[in-house]
């Protein structure tokens, strides 16, 4: 179970089984057999793993759906706008990140009810159900499209190719809700875009290919 409840300040962690469980796993990895973290939520969890063991930043990388790209006028996105002081902890903390931000790069992943239905329905009872969850999004599916934002961050880790890259300084967030730049400040990584087609046939293909048990 992850925090009840977002950070209070930069320095105090949200003690958690789930911050705790991360902590156990990081100390189990090392910086050339890192763990993977995917984070596609508020990042309050990771963050606080962090503040109560800071020597794991050594042995983790963080894949995380989270803010708007750096040229964005401002970064309230929700995912990050929900625990700002857990997001400047990730920022600032030196450990390696994967940002993929979120309008213009997980946005691209827009899908349909038209290809749902000829990708998925039918094919076994999960499909089914995702077909129908993704239906009542609207009510009105005449040129409707939907994004898909999580697959974002897995599929980074599924194939890097999918999600390029570009390496980048650490941003600050600021006290109004925008991204400050500093040269001085450690590298991390930032996605400029997300090949849509290539995500979108992965996952229809492993989806259809499930049985039903």
């Amino acid at each position: 179970r992850g925090s009840d409840r977002y950070l209070t300040g930069h320095g105090y962690p949200v003690e958690s089984e789930a911050a705790g469980d991360l902590v156990r796993r990081a100390r189990l990895h090392s910086e050339d057999n890192p763990l993977y973290v995917v984070s596609i939520a508020a990042i309050t969890n990771v963050a606080s793993a962090i503040l109560l063991a800071p020597e794991i930043i050594n042995n983790i990388v963080v894949v995380w759906l989270g803010g708007h790209p750096m040229h964005w006028n401002n970064t309230r996105e929700f995912n990050l706008y929900q625990d700002v002081a857990a997001a400047r902890v990730i920022f600032d903390s030196g450990v390696p990140v994967v940002q993929i931000p979120c309008m213009g790069v997980a946005s691209h992943l827009l899908t349909s009810v038209p290809e749902l239905e000829t990708c998925l329905a039918g094919k076994n009872s999960i499909c089914d159900t995702l077909v129908e969850l993704f239906k009542g999004y609207s009510d009105d599916h005449f040129g409707w499209a939907k994004e898909i934002w999580d697959i974002s961050a897995v599929a980074y880790l599924i194939d890097e190719r999918w999600v390029p890259t570009d390496i980048v300084h650490s941003p600050i967030i600021t006290d109004e809700g925008t991204w400050s730049k500093d040269t001085g400040r450690h590298f991390m990584k930032t996605a400029s875009f997300v090949c849509r087609n290539e995500v979108f046939r992965d996952m229809f293909k492993k989806l259809a290919a499930k049985e039903d048990k």
